[in-house]
């Protein structure tokens, strides 16, 4: 099956034509189709498009210096201290027998 010159000139736009809808297809936003468009309840756009965020621009410097390690150190102890109590807590509303479960020493 030979395409001729007429024929083969109709394959070509045909091609063609399918092959620029998909492109076309980048070109337009659905929201700014009629039938689907933005509900009516919507916020109207901005006349002009936002800035793009500044992603370069580094925060100020702390006011704050760094923790001392004995400060850290102590935190880490109450972290711990208070987790323990929290499975405690839990392990004993469950009734499981684990470790978990631990009562919290008296103090």
């Amino acid at each position: 099956m030979a395409l001729t010159g007429a024929n083969r000139t109709g394959w070509i736009a045909a091609a063609l034509l399918i092959l620029a809808l998909p492109v076309g297809g980048c070109a337009t936003s659905i929201a700014d189709i009629p039938l689907v468009g933005v509900p009516s309840d919507a916020p109207a756009r901005p006349k002009e498009a936002g800035a793009y965020p500044a992603i370069h621009d580094l925060p100020a410097d702390r006011e704050q210096s760094v923790m001392e390690p004995s400060e850290q150190a102590k935190l880490q102890k109450e972290l711990i201290a208070a987790r323990d109590r929290q499975a405690g807590a839990a392990g004993a509303t469950a009734g499981s027998t684990g470790p978990a479960a631990k009562k919290p020493s008296a103090k």
